[in-house]
């Protein structure tokens, strides 16, 4: 059997931070070990004059309450998707003037929040290709009571404006456009507003957001689950069990969908005390998969990979905003496996993917930590893959390729 632990979920912890950061008070975020995003964001609130220690087990953040001790700064993001889309609308509302820097990988992504920022009278001076990073930013605060922002573009923007507005004096409206108007990250937003009290109404294409003050001291962050579903893969991959410590099936986590989708296989869960068991092991094989996956995108390339081995063809789709991430993920997936021997295609809709056999090489990561992670599993199938910069995994999971290490020992 598998047994191992994962970071904090990067995606609760960074949006825990910002809002503790930027209300009112001291607040204690259990959240044991965390990666290189949230170094990166812990390293913002530094240069913005926002005091924050960390131990080994949580991180406490001494909020300003809106109040920025430090309005001109220069802030380097790297790579870290919530710390560039979170802190640029979170300072553009609440004012000041910062000089915002990233890692190469970052300049190549378009800020399109940018945009709508212009709108409520924020000023952008760009160092390199508009609407992208580097760039410097004067705002004298954003007075609005209500915005409209698309969701296609990322959902990552609504969030942003989510957590500035519950820091806000008044009562906010944010109206969501596109197909992603009821996404799961949205929903992990909404429910953190609500664990630090501030109340939130949602219809289909709307939320409105009340402030308050928060009311809690302390507040424990769930394990990454989009860290556990690579280990939780490789139940169904290697006819295994798995378990990952502290995971509950309970999780809002966008990639709680991906556990459905190995139920769906076979694979049954369940709850232990010290986390949550999959088992595969009775699993013989599993045909192709044919599935939305808009809404746990991230898991895009575990599936992929998956497909690989399955008995019979698969079709992912819901995936064309995957193209602007860390690197154009849909790429990375049909160029590797076509090199590694396994037909793969896009049409512009579907990723269409026929299983093979599966020849040796090295994986092409791209610098995305996701592609690095997701193809090291099919090197723990194989035993003849290697992994282009693996450390590019560090962004998030800073100890992925030592386990993988020690279960390379274990096979």
């Amino acid at each position: 059997m598998i047994e191992v632990s994962v970071p904090a979920s990067k995606s609760i912890l960074n949006r825990a931070l910002v809002l503790s950061a930027f209300s009112e008070g001291k607040i204690k975020l259990v959240c044991g070990s965390f990666a290189q995003d949230t170094r990166v964001l812990l390293g913002c609130l530094a240069s913005l004059g926002i005091r924050t220690e960390t131990d080994a087990e949580s991180v406490t953040v001494y909020g300003c309450g809106g109040k920025i001790p430090v309005r001109q700064s220069n802030l380097y993001v790297g790579s870290a998707g919530t710390a560039a889309r979170f802190l640029t609308v979170m300072l553009a509302f609440c004012g000041g003037e910062y000089y915002f820097t990233s890692s190469e990988q970052m300049e190549k992504r378009p800020m399109d929040v940018l945009h709508l920022l212009e709108g409520y009278g924020v000023e952008f001076e760009f160092s390199g290709e508009p609407y992208h990073f580097p760039f410097f930013m004067k705002s004298k605060g954003i007075e609005a009571d209500e915005m409209t922002v698309d969701t296609d573009k990322s959902t990552q923007y609504a969030s942003g404006i989510l957590l500035a507005a519950a820091i806000g004096k008044k009562p906010f409206s944010l109206t969501l456009t596109g197909t992603r108007t009821q996404g799961s990250y949205i929903g992990l937003t909404l429910d953190l507003l609500n664990s630090f009290g501030v109340k939130t109404e949602q219809t289909s294409n709307s939320v409105k957001v009340y402030p308050a003050p928060p009311f809690l001291s302390s507040y424990t962050v769930e394990p990454d689950l989009s860290g556990a579903c690579y280990f939780y893969a490789l139940a169904l991959l290697l006819q295994t069990k798995v378990l990952v410590r502290r995971v509950h099936e309970n999780s809002r986590q966008g990639d709680a969908r991906f556990l459905q989708l190995l139920k769906e296989k076979g694979v049954q869960f369940t709850p232990q005390k010290n986390g949550l068991l999959a088992d595969g092991s009775n699993v013989a094989n599993y045909t192709g998969f044919d599935v939305d996956m808009g809404d746990f995108s991230d898991q895009t390339l575990t599936v992929a990979v998956l497909a690989a081995f399955a008995a019979t063809p698969s079709r992912l789709f819901g995936i064309g905003h995957i193209r602007l991430q860390e690197c154009d993920r849909i790429a990375a997936v049909c160029n590797n496996l076509t090199a590694l021997g396994v037909p793969a295609s896009f049409d512009g809709k579907n990723l269409s993917i026929s299983p093979a056999p599966v020849r040796g090489g090295t994986v092409k990561t791209y610098e995305d930590h996701r592609v690095a992670m997701a193809f090291a599993l099919m090197g723990l199938k194989t035993g003849n893959i290697g992994i282009e910069n693996p450390d590019c995994c560090k962004k998030t999971f800073e100890n992925y390729f030592e386990i993988i290490t020690e279960l390379t020992k274990q096979a």
